[in-house]
């Protein structure tokens, strides 16, 4: 693999325990097997493949929220499967921003509250100096999401399922990560919120020199990237036998 990869995967296998739904309700073992992958700066790569192919639990383990039993995750030069889990969670931090296919946002919190969320758990000297940074870098990027300010305050279960979803993508970009880590963030949308949903991610990693990864089933999504896989030829998920 290139020496210039922001992101390198080399012979990672994860295995984990699925019920099985059948009469004896027995418990199989799921292997997740991929040869290799990479991921060059400011690179847009959008992974296509069926509901249960092993897509989510990929980009799990690309963020250290799964680590694998065997093979390297290697973010800027560092394995995070050798990282302590102190160290790995501020190198997620300081390199990625996650969109997740339910938004994670707290309902009863604003706006700007869940924006600001994962800063809330900094701690720094210059604590307060920071803080108003992340809340200056917030408005830009709701503007850029295009939410009118007048929503900021508002608890974020009020705001409609695109509006959450441009909060969810604020968030991902706040302390401008080098890596976008997408799971079938427009399966909640109409056709016409989901492009435009598209669009702005892709224009803000341009803006932003970001790159992307995004996983979904919806293959009318794969033109608007620099790079096209099919999970299938990417590796492998191989269920139990029951």
């Amino acid at each position: 693999m290139s020496g210039s990869a922001l992101l390198e995967v080399e012979a990672i296998r994860y295995r984990w325990s699925k019920r099985l739904r059948s009469q004896d309700s027995e418990h199989g073992e799921w292997t997740l097997t991929i040869p290799e992958f990479s991921l060059q700066p400011a690179e847009t790569v959008f992974i296509h493949g069926g509901s249960g192919s092993g897509k989510s639990t990929f980009l799990n383990i690309l963020a250290g929220i799964l680590r694998p039993q065997s093979g390297t995750v290697r973010v800027a030069g560092q394995d995070l499967t050798q990282l302590p889990q102190r160290r790995m969670d501020r190198l997620r931090a300081h390199y990625m921003g996650i969109i997740f296919q339910q938004f994670n946002l707290l309902p009863y919190l604003t706006v700007m509250d869940n924006v600001l969320l994962g800063t809330y758990f900094q701690s720094s000297p210059s604590r307060r100096t920071r803080r108003e940074a992340d809340q200056r870098q917030a408005k830009v990027l709701l503007e850029a999401c295009k939410l009118p300010d007048q929503y900021w305050q508002r608890p974020a279960g009020e705001l409609s399922v695109g509006q959450q979803q441009r909060v969810a993508a604020a968030r991902a970009l706040l302390g401008k990560p080098k890596i976008i880590l997408a799971d079938e963030p427009t399966s909640a949308l109409d056709t016409p919120l989901r492009d435009g949903f598209i669009k702005m991610m892709l224009d803000l990693s341009v803006h932003h020199d970001i790159a992307v990864i995004m996983v979904s089933h919806d293959l009318q999504l794969g033109s608007h990237f620099t790079k096209m896989i099919s999970f299938d030829d990417l590796g492998s998920s191989t269920p139990p036998t029951p």
